[in-house]
C-alpha cells in the first residue's frame, strides 16, 4: 500500500514522502493517527504541485540548517555529571542533557533530533552524537562527559 506521509515518522520517512507500507500498518495506524493519507493518483498530483511550490522555501530551510550546523565546528561541550566509584556516573547523560548544553551555546533544537551513539551515557569519556538540523543536514558531533567539581 502506498501512502503519503503528513508528518515525519521514525524509521519510515519524512513529511511529504511517498512510501510503501503493509496494508494493516497504513490502514490501522498511520491513516487514523493522521500521520499519512492514501497515495491516490489525484493526491500524488496535489503533492507534486505542492512540492514544486515549496522548493524555494525548502532551499532556504536547508541553507539555514547548514548555517546552524556550521556553528558546531570547533565547539567543545563538556557535560558535568556526578561520579561514583571509578568512572561510573550516578544516573546517566542523555540527548536531553546534550540539548540543554547546546542551548547554553545558542544552538537551540529539540532533543528528538539528537541521537547519542550507544544510547544513554553511563561513564566518563568522549562520546559522539548525530544531530539532525534538517532531513538533508545531519552533523556528527563529539562531546565530553566530565566529573562534576566537588
Amino acid at each position: 500500500m502506498e501512502i503519503i506521509l503528513k508528518k515525519d515518522v521514525e524509521n519510515l520517512g519524512f513529511t511529504n514522502d511517498v512510501v510503501s507500507v503493509k496494508n494493516g500498518y497504513g490502514r490501522n495506524y498511520l491513516i487514523p493517527q493522521g500521520l499519512a493519507v492514501l497515495a491516490t493518483p489525484s493526491a500524488k498530483k496535489v503533492l507534486a504541485e505542492t512540492l514544486k511550490q515549496r522548493a524555494h522555501k525548502e532551499q532556504k530551510l536547508v541553507d539555514d540548517a547548514k548555517a546552524e550546523a556550521a556553528k558546531l565546528n570547533g565547539l567543545e561541550i563538556k557535560i558535568a555529571a556526578k561520579v561514583g566509584e571509578g568512572d561510573k556516573l550516578f544516573g546517566s547523560v542523555s540527548n536531553a542533557d546534550l540539548a540543554e548544553a547546546l542551548a547554553a551555546n545558542k544552538i537551540s533544537l529539540d532533543k528528538k533530533f539528537i541521537m547519542v551513539q550507544g544510547g544513554l551515557v553511563k561513564r566518563l569519556g568522549k562520546y559522539d552524537a548525530k544531530i539532525r538540523f534538517h532531513r538533508d543536514v545531519i552533523a556528527d558531533f563529539s562531546f565530553d562527559v566530565v566529573a562534576e567539581a566537588k
